[in-house]
């Protein structure tokens, strides 16, 4: 694991006002909710901030710095980064952006692509378990008890539509989850309230670009993805109802148990709307 050494630059002092002033509510006062109503920081966390490199991770990694300076609560962060597998460049791009955000990532090497290229079924999916199982083992060894993923709330609302129309079921991402694999971690996603359209104003009146996801399965935007097929038609539906990304969002929190025809408890047991009726 190596540091990438920082210092506070024009850049970086740029950025980080933006969240005060111009993005003050709609980044950093959301993000600040999403921490108070999911009770997702507490006095003597310390929380592995994990930046991939995207534009969601680095503006969570000074979101976190900026709730640090703002807020009376005592926590530690690390700022940890692994490297799957990326090209030279696609590496340098991510250190790069780390220094002009002043951003002292801790980078650590694992050879996910590696594998996950081999793979003809499943490969995002596979990916996605291999990075966290590895973020985990490294922020536990930094003597983490949490780590930050940088989901926003776009990405909530897709993974509702998509768990429905191509999963056959209904569930999404939790605000904080405990980890199963790792005893006394937990998983946390401060960004749940944020839009993805006011990360991306905010990328741009930096002047700050970013990778995407660099391995060979989504080297192109038009890669007809489920998830980029899903955004299109909530898209879509929007400009007929501009509520529609707030319906689909309250609706995982509106859920009535008595008017489903099933469903699952934490342990995995199946309970029928039959169960209230006498045989």
């Amino acid at each position: 694991m190596r540091t990438i050494e920082t210092a506070p630059s024009a850049g970086s002092r740029a950025a980080e006002n933006s969240l005060r002033t111009r993005f003050g509510g709609e980044i950093l006062g959301k993000f600040k909710r999403a921490v108070r109503e999911y009770r997702l920081v507490s006095e003597g966390d310390r929380i592995a901030v994990c930046v991939s490199g995207g534009k969601d991770s680095m503006l969570m990694a000074k979101l976190f710095e900026e709730y640090g300076r703002q807020e009376r609560v005592g926590f530690g962060l690390e700022f940890l980064s692994m490297d799957p597998g990326y090209s030279e460049l696609t590496a340098a791009a991510v250190e790069e952006n780390a220094r002009k955000l002043n951003i002292p990532l801790k980078i650590f090497e694992a050879d996910v692509f590696e594998y996950v290229n081999t793979l003809k079924s499943n490969p995002c999916f596979m990916c996605a378990k291999m990075r966290r199982g590895n973020l985990y083992a490294e922020a536990k060894k930094l003597g983490c008890n949490k780590i930050a993923l940088g989901q926003h709330y776009d990405d909530i609302i897709e993974t509702i539509l998509m768990s429905v129309i191509y999963g056959g079921q209904l569930q999404t991402m939790l605000p904080r989850v405990k980890s199963a694999h790792f005893e006394g971690m937990e998983l946390i996603r401060p960004m749940y309230l944020i839009r993805e359209e006011s990360i991306i104003r905010w990328a741009e009146e930096n002047g700050l670009s970013f990778i995407r996801c660099a391995c060979r399965f989504t080297e192109n935007e038009d890669d007809g993805s489920v998830r980029k097929r899903v955004k299109e038609l909530i898209k879509e539906l929007g400009a007929e109802n501009p509520q529609i990304e707030s319906n689909i969002f309250r609706a995982i929190q509106n859920v009535k148990l008595s008017d489903l025809i099933s469903y699952k408890d934490r342990e995995g047991e199946v309970h029928s709307f039959l169960d209230s009726f006498s045989k």
